[in-house]
């Protein structure tokens, strides 16, 4: 039990002995209501108290057994801070890896898709001028081969799909700049 506690036993009894064990319900509830305000006080000044001297403030009462507990605390404290950071910095490493991998499978499904349509653009091409070469006179008597803005149907078709380029640093653009001068 600690000593507070103790204390308001021993005010209770003093106080019960002063009133020759006569105390009515109403007066001994009023007694326990002012305790326990007065113990919520203590409380909150402890806390307070507590709090400043985990911030290195008001150490000027303690002793070296009470400044060592109070280090071996913060060092307990900073100990699962320092955990609770590693954990979360693995979990976001973690979740970032795998975002990279899901941004280069769909880097890769990319360039299979432009490599198909390159194959595509290549076939259309082969198969336009393959049946120019038989169709060409009857693309002059026939109509229906001109499309109505006038562009021939029989014009290959250039599909294309250029990869992303870095743009050139203002380095490079400098060299280029005092090349042209050297001329």
């Amino acid at each position: 039990m600690s000593g507070s506690m103790k204390s308001v036993f021993e005010r209770y009894n003093k106080l019960k002995e002063e009133h020759h064990h006569l105390m009515n319900p109403v007066s001994e509830e009023k007694f326990w209501q002012t305790e326990a305000a007065s113990l919520r006080q203590q409380l909150q000044y402890l806390q307070e108290c507590h709090s400043r001297q985990l911030m290195g403030e008001e150490l000027t009462g303690l002793g070296i057994k009470e400044l060592q507990n109070l280090e071996n605390q913060l060092e307990m404290s900073l100990k699962g801070v320092r955990m609770k950071k590693d954990q979360i910095l693995t979990s976001e490493i973690k979740e970032l890896r795998q975002k990279g991998n899901l941004i280069h499978q769909d880097n890769v499904e990319l360039y299979q898709k432009m490599d198909q349509i390159q194959k595509e653009n290549a076939e259309l091409q082969k198969k336009v001028y393959g049946s120019r070469s038989t169709g060409e006179e009857n693309a002059a008597s026939n109509p229906s081969f001109m499309v109505r803005n006038g562009y021939d149907l029989h014009a290959p078709i250039g599909l294309q799909l250029s990869q992303p380029q870095t743009q050139y640093s203002e380095s490079s653009a400098k060299v280029m700049k005092l090349g042209l001068q050297l001329h």
